[in-house]
């Protein structure tokens, strides 16, 4: 006997960047990390910067999708999501990331260890940064230090 499943769409503002049937979506929202499932109450989320995890009924790995964030409308029968950006695994660049996560972490630095610096680095870009880049490595499952 087949599981439930739903359709989800991931979309980013220049492609579809994932379209199947799914047995679960875990994802960050707003609000704390959300399981969605087949016949799920009708819900609109922001989502903030993380890897989600999608869950399939054949028995296939669960895959790791990085978001940058966006919404998510969920209905009965379809989960969408809206992704500032999104990536599959395959399609990102690990050194780039790494390299990103690492500016992200120098900035956070300077805020922290000179107080002057503040006026000149917006600290809430460059934790969205930091987080933007720890959600593709967690894609990859590429190890790292935060």
């Amino acid at each position: 006997m087949a599981l439930a499943t739903t359709r989800l769409d991931i979309v980013s503002p220049d492609k579809v960047v994932y379209s199947a049937d799914v047995r679960m979506v875990i994802v960050r929202s707003t609000g704390g990390e959300l399981g969605i499932l087949p016949k799920h109450a009708p819900l609109v989320t922001g989502l903030t910067p993380h890897a989600m995890r999608v869950k399939f009924e054949d028995g296939r790995d669960d895959q790791l999708i990085a978001c940058a964030g966006g919404f998510m409308e969920v209905t009965p029968e379809k989960v969408t999501v809206l992704a500032t950006a999104a990536e599959e695994p395959i399609d990102i660049d690990i050194n780039r990331a790494q390299r990103a996560m690492e500016r992200a972490k120098e900035r956070l630095a300077k805020i922290h260890d000179n107080p002057e610096v503040r006026e000149t680095i917006d600290k809430k870009r460059a934790e969205l940064a930091l987080h933007r880049a720890m959600a593709r490595l967690i894609a990859t499952n590429t190890s790292f230090e935060v």
